[in-house]
């Protein structure tokens, strides 16, 4: 069970990747709706995603910033940047993440570079690999960002010293 951070919601900020015209085909004709992806961060190390779908596009932005208000996760960052480098995967999308040095900037495609300034990453390189679909290719990028682990911790997993790793 995921339990909701505590987050100011005067600092969150919200950014939406991606838009879809969804029809479902019924009795009478065609029904059209629309669903809105959409990621949340307060810059600060908080960052999540969340899908919304309604009749107008901005009903289904405003559920999909609920939903994603709800689904925040806390990242171990270093400084401005990710402590080190990883992949994440989802489906058929994975997405490299790497360190960079400060004044690098984030160097992002488009779903990816939206999660990271939301979640207040300055500096990162990374690399979508395999399919580009902005739905998995998020789900992937908070994966990445879900995985990174502070050195403390992985020495206290290896049973090692901090100086040691």
């Amino acid at each position: 069970m995921r339990r909701l951070l505590e987050v100011n919601p005067a600092e969150l900020k919200d950014d939406v990747v991606a838009i879809n015209r969804v029809t479902k085909v019924v009795q009478g004709g065609k029904n059209l709706s629309f669903s809105a992806l959409v990621v949340v961060g307060d810059s600060h190390g908080h960052a999540g995603f969340g899908m919304g779908k309604a009749r107008e596009v901005p009903m289904a932005i405003k559920k999909g910033i609920e939903q994603a208000k709800k689904n925040l996760i806390q990242l171990n960052l270093k400084g401005t940047t990710i402590p080190h480098q990883v992949v994440g995967r989802y489906g058929s999308a994975q997405v490299l993440l790497k360190p960079a040095a400060e004044g690098t900037g984030v160097i992002a495609g488009g779903p990816v570079r939206k999660v990271m300034q939301v979640a207040g990453i300055h500096n990162v390189l990374t690399k979508s690999i395999g399919r580009r679909n902005p739905h998995n290719v998020v789900k992937a990028t908070i994966v990445a960002l879900e995985s990174l682990r502070e050195k403390g911790a992985v020495a206290e997993l290896r049973g090692l010293a901090v100086e040691k790793l």
